[in-house]
């Protein structure tokens, strides 16, 4: 009996490795073109954080002169390039950017551990830090995308000189991440079993780091924030649904955090600066928190005349979701011990750097 009642905690606990090999290791993609490819002046620099050097572009804005400043993060598999649209219309408003490559993203070496938003929001931090240090920046604010948003938020609460917080389809909080990521994967666990799977995996999935559940969590960072966000988010996001921005908008409002939001209708997941709403309210938000050289309404006035639009992607392999066959098949390969994802030998090891080079990863949907 008591082998029988193990069973089911050791299967959970198998899926919970398998998922952290899977879904730890964003596949990299160094950035394709420059700041200057656009037509934005830029100068190349490498950041510290950890110890680690991470590549990074200062855009100056308004010839250099003095004001204010926004650190651009992206999303996970992504890179800095994926943010000069936000760079491009920001410029046009009158504010430097500070855009970097997330460590084991973009241009950086692959990591030997599985990688969280922590290591998005110690990054954003280290972000931050080098933009202010800039003989051009006055003030500086944080702008992040998915899990460059939950980094955002963490690097908000870490540093009250933070002046301001944009978050872009943030996920809420560690647990519900990891349940949509069954989603996404079309993973049969029905709810009562999902969740509470859920919490055990994310468990699982921080312990190499040290991380608590709390410490990287969106919604409890942002009782730590005493600067302005906001929290934007599209109606049709099938990544991270809208309802984690009602549950991140509740949660401040219970702590009396100063949180605007922006909904955008028939907006998705990614590319929601192409809507000019979103130009528009992120440009005159920060000309409200941040001042500067220009007043709220003609920043958004500018901000909404650029041209924004996504990047034009090459082609790439597919991606672990996309090859998921999803069902029963996928949880018999996460359960059982010679399954694709079962890679990490034990509880405490990971997949050396030239597997996590080519390991594809569940996460790959929230790519900013």
């Amino acid at each position: 009996m008591a082998a029988l009642a193990a069973a089911p905690l050791g299967l959970a606990y198998r899926f919970a490795l398998a998922y952290r090999v899977r879904a730890g290791y964003p596949r990299r993609s160094p950035p394709r073109i420059t700041p200057a490819d656009i037509g934005l002046p830029y100068e190349s620099m490498l950041i510290e954080s950890d110890g680690l050097p991470l590549p990074a572009w200062f855009i100056p804005a308004r010839d250099g002169a003095p004001g204010p400043g926004v650190v651009l993060v992206h999303g996970w598999e992504s890179a800095r390039d994926r943010t000069l649209p936000m760079a491009a219309f920001l410029n046009a408003a009158g504010f430097h950017c500070l855009t970097l490559d997330i460590r084991g993203n973009g241009a950086n070496p692959a990591e030997d551990l599985p990688l969280s938003a922590g290591e998005f929001g110690a990054d954003a931090l280290a972000g931050f830090h080098a933009l202010i240090e800039q003989p051009e920046v006055t003030v500086g604010a944080i702008s992040g995308h998915s899990m460059g948003a939950i980094g955002a938020i963490l690097a908000g609460a870490a540093d009250p000189r933070v002046a301001a917080v944009v978050a872009t389809s943030a996920p809420a909080d560690p647990y519900r991440l990891t349940r949509q990521t069954f989603r996404l994967a079309r993973l049969p666990i029905p709810d009562p079993i999902a969740y509470p799977l859920a919490w055990l995996t994310t468990r699982v999935y921080l312990r190499p780091r040290g991380h608590g559940v709390a410490d990287i969590s969106a919604s409890t960072a942002l009782a730590r924030i005493e600067a302005p966000v906001l929290l934007v988010h599209g109606t049709d996001d099938a990544v991270v649904p809208v309802v984690h921005l009602e549950r991140l908008a509740r949660f401040g409002a219970s702590v009396d955090s100063p949180i605007e939001r922006l909904v955008i209708e028939g907006g998705q997941h990614s590319w929601l600066y192409e809507f000019p709403i979103y130009r528009r309210t992120v440009a005159a938000f920060l000309a409200r928190s941040l001042g500067g050289p220009l007043a709220p309404d003609e920043a958004a006035a500018r901000a909404e005349a650029v041209d924004a639009r996504r990047l034009p992607d090459t082609v790439r392999p597919p991606t672990q979701i996309e090859q998921e066959p999803g069902g029963f098949r996928s949880l018999v390969r996460l359960a059982t011990p010679k399954g694709r994802g079962d890679r990490d030998g034990g509880p405490e090891t990971g997949p050396s750097t030239s597997e996590n080079a080519s390991t594809d990863t569940l996460g790959a949907e929230l790519a900013g």
